[in-house]
Parts: structure tokens; C-alpha cells; sequence
């Protein structure tokens, strides 16, 4: 699939400037996801050699109460109809309160609409468009690159302060796989381990409490290059340890302060209505990160697939990793 770099994309007069829409021919409602096909998940295949598995899932209830102060913690009820049966269901289940996958539902794209300008009347409850049941149906799966800003920026001398949330940048992103050796290719699903979840989850309830009301997180600058990395390396997938993937709040300098005003210039509209980019957020990526440091391998075979809920929104991630 031959597509136009990321700079004809944002001169484009067909479609919003800066977007995707209209390009994949075959399952075009997966957007970015296409990017890992066929020939990406044998390739990732080869990478199993211990058979060592990862959850990158967080708890339902992990984050109790949520960063997004509109969701909550569901409640868990087992049921009986009489002595030697259970059932159980969960109340208030918020989709996107812990370990998730951003559908491309969740932004529409202000003054255009939409992913691939689907109607806003097909966006509702038990309607198929550009619902999470897309990755459902197809699951994305490939080659996981691990990307540890965390341990790079600890090695050049620059620890993380999670407590400030800090602006990270694409120089950032390509200085760490640098140091760790390693190259991108054509449909990766991409991991950030930043530290910042496992920092909020272990830290004082002061401290969490503070940064849950000043909506403070770590995350990427809302600059064009992310979009532009995004796409012009072809990922299939981008996730994240942090709230939002973006940094908390807003950089004053934002990019996007004009074309996403309803969102106070973050990068969502960007990423998610415009370009397609399935986005991970709050991933658990502790423990394979640490497998990473300790024996060098920084890539794994990478699954994800969502609920299967026709006209879904969000989704808990369900990934794994296996090495």
C-alpha cells in the first residue's frame, strides 16, 4: 500500500488536514490498525522464543477512583438462581477507567465529524460504525516494540518527575530506542513506558488525590510530530503507562488550540478522528519492562483485542505480550 507522507496529509482539501480518512481500501473502520497485517503478525511470531507471557492489563479497579473524575469503579455482584449456581455481573462499568484502547468513536473531529466522515446519527448505542467491535472481530496483533523513556531519561541524568507531569517529545521517543538498539518497521505496536502509572498507583493518596483534581499527567507535548512519527512510521498502534498518552494539561504552546477548541487543544482529535490511531492508555507495563532491562530484548509478539461490543466506545485493552 503505497500512502502519502504525513506533510501531504495536512495540505489535503478532500478530507480534514492532517487525516487518513478515505485512504485504507480494505477494513477502513480499523483505521492505523490496518498497518499490521498479514505478513507483520508472522514476522512478530518469530520473536517467541521463551514462551514467557505479560499481562499489560491493569485491574478493573485499579484506579479507585478513576483519573476522569465522569467515570467510576465498577461493583462487582455474584448472583445464584439457587445453591450449586453462580453468576455475577458488574455495575456502573465504566469502559476506558483503567488498562483501555481508545476507539474511534471516542473523538469526533471538530468541524468535520467523524473518523472517515461517518454521520453523527450512526453514532449510537448498538450501531456497527467505527465501533471497538472492529478490533474485536480482527484483534490487532504484531510486533510490540517496548520504547522505556523511563530508563532513558534516568541514564542521561534527567529522572521523570511524575509529580510535575512532564512534556515529552518525539526526540524523546527516538533518543530511547536508539540507546536500546532498536529499529521501527512498517506496522509496530508501539509501547511507552513512561513509569507513571505504576508511580500514581504506588504513591501517598495525597499526592494521588492532588494530581487526580489538577488533572496533571505525564505525556506528549501536543505538537504536530507526534502525529507525523505516528504516521510516517506507519504504527499500527500507540500506548501508553500514562492518563492520556498527551501530557496533562495542556501545553500552552499547543498545536492545536484552534482546530480541537471543545478539547482545549489536546491531541485526541488528531490522533484518533483524523489519523485512525487505536490509542492505549494507563497500559500495565511494568513487569515487561523490567524483563526488558534485565535481558535486552525490547520487542515481543503484542495482542490486543477489545470487547466485543457492537458500537463500543473504548475498551479494556485485553493485551498481552509474548517473548
Amino acid at each position: 500500500m503505497t500512502l502519502p507522507a504525513y506533510a501531504h496529509l495536512t495540505t489535503r482539501t478532500d478530507g480534514p488536514p492532517g487525516s487518513s480518512w478515505y485512504l485504507f481500501d480494505t477494513d477502513p473502520e480499523r483505521g492505523t490498525a490496518n498497518f499490521a497485517g498479514a505478513d507483520q503478525v508472522r514476522a512478530a511470531a518469530d520473536l517467541v522464543g521463551t514462551g514467557e507471557v505479560f499481562s499489560l492489563d491493569y485491574a478493573l479497579d485499579a484506579f479507585n477512583p478513576p483519573m476522569a473524575r465522569s467515570r467510576g469503579v465498577p461493583r462487582h455482584e455474584i448472583l445464584r438462581s439457587h445453591p450449586q449456581a453462580r453468576d455475577d455481573v458488574l455495575r456502573d462499568f465504566f469502559l476506558q477507567a483503567t488498562t483501555q484502547v481508545d476507539g474511534l468513536r471516542h473523538r469526533r473531529a471538530s468541524g468535520f465529524g467523524f473518523y472517515n466522515g461517518v454521520p453523527d446519527e450512526c453514532i449510537a448505542a448498538g450501531t456497527p460504525e467505527l465501533g471497538v467491535q472492529r478490533w474485536a472481530e480482527k484483534p490487532i496483533v504484531g510486533r510490540g516494540v517496548l520504547v522505556d523513556i523511563e530508563g532513558w531519561a534516568a541514564a542521561t541524568g534527567r529522572p521523570l518527575d511524575h509529580a510535575q507531569g512532564p512534556a515529552l517529545s518525539v526526540g524523546d521517543l527516538d533518543q530511547a530506542l536508539h540507546a536500546q538498539g532498536v529499529t521501527l518497521r512498517t506496522g509496530d505496536l508501539v509501547l511507552v513506558h513512561t513509569g507513571w502509572a505504576n508511580w500514581f498507583l504506588s504513591t501517598d493518596p495525597d499526592t494521588r488525590a492532588g494530581v487526580r483534581a489538577a488533572r496533571r499527567s505525564t505525556g506528549f507535548r501536543q505538537h504536530r510530530e507526534l502525529p507525523e512519527w505516528l504516521w510516517d512510521n506507519k504504527i499500527a498502534l500507540f500506548a501508553t503507562d500514562t492518563f492520556a498518552v498527551e501530557v496533562l494539561p495542556v501545553v500552552d504552546d499547543s498545536a492545536f488550540l484552534d482546530s480541537a477548541p471543545e478539547d482545549h487543544g489536546m491531541m485526541h482529535q488528531e490522533l484518533i478522528a483524523k489519523l485512525g490511531v487505536p490509542l492505549g492508555e494507563l497500559w500495565n507495563l511494568t513487569d515487561l519492562t523490567s524483563h526488558s532491562r534485565r535481558t535486552g530484548r525490547w520487542e515481543a509478539l503484542v495482542t490486543v483485542k477489545p470487547l466485543h461490543l457492537t458500537g463500543g466506545v473504548g475498551s479494556p485493552a485485553n493485551a498481552l505480550a509474548i517473548r
